[in-house]
């Protein structure tokens, strides 16, 4: 299994997920920090959940490392996280 299906694997069963969104940006940083030839180093996270409501944007974000601090030890080098709720994804499309 990928590391973006891992992800995702861990994220469905950790959260209410309402929309998941897993991307592989590492193309986007060859040459940089952290990039491997191979990929799987940088990903952006889109998750959509009720389980957010009423935490701050650290709070979610630092629920989300947690969650995957073994990929990050196996290499996972940058994650970008937008973890929302479903009201404020709602919000954001109107």
């Amino acid at each position: 299994m990928n590391r973006a299906k891992r992800i995702q694997a861990a994220i469905q069963s950790a959260f209410d997920v309402e929309r998941i969104e897993v991307r592989d940006e590492s193309h986007l940083h060859a040459g940089h920090a952290g990039a491997r030839p191979e990929g799987e180093t940088h990903f952006h996270l889109l998750i959509v959940s009720p389980d957010f409501d009423g935490q701050s944007r650290v709070s979610r974000q630092r629920a989300v490392y947690s969650l995957l601090s073994a990929e990050f030890e196996g290499g996972l080098h940058a994650l970008s996280i937008q973890a929302t709720t479903p009201a404020e994804a709602q919000a954001e499309t109107e």
